[in-house]
């Protein structure tokens, strides 16, 4: 009779992050038809977020960062990352595609009419060369 030893299996390592490679202001686990950004909680930002249609997104909801084991998250907690070396936290927070859309068509209107103005004030106070306002 043939005595057989058998080979341990082999242990499938984790895929490692190196230090400087981690990514800790990612989102994924996103829903689709909103757009996530991060929002610092600093004064009253936060606040003027959801004032304005924002609303915070649950730790529950998303992943915040590349692979985090120990990141403990309490029942009802916001998904939030540490920003800074003074603590700073910055929350995720979401608000509807369409919301945010209209708000990004509203911002490039009043930009448009600023360039616009800031055009015509150079070309009316040109005293010589030509200004090429087709751009």
């Amino acid at each position: 009779m043939e005595t057989t030893t058998k080979q341990p299996a082999a242990k499938v390592r984790a895929k490692r992050t190196p230090i400087n490679g981690r990514n800790v202001l990612s989102v994924s686990n996103k829903q689709a038809g909103y757009h996530y950004r991060f929002v610092n909680d600093t004064g009253d930002r936060v606040q003027s977020f959801l004032d304005n249609g924002w609303e915070q997104v649950a730790a529950d909801d998303v992943i915040v960062g590349d692979r985090r084991v120990a990141a403990a998250k309490g029942l009802g907690s916001k998904a939030q990352a540490s920003v800074n070396k003074d603590g700073t936290k910055a929350f995720v927070m979401r608000i509807k595609q369409d919301w945010f859309d209209e708000d990004q068509a509203e911002k490039a209107k009043h930009v448009d009419e600023l360039e616009k103005s800031m055009k015509q004030q150079a070309l009316s106070s040109s005293d010589y060369g030509k200004l090429d306002i087709t751009r």
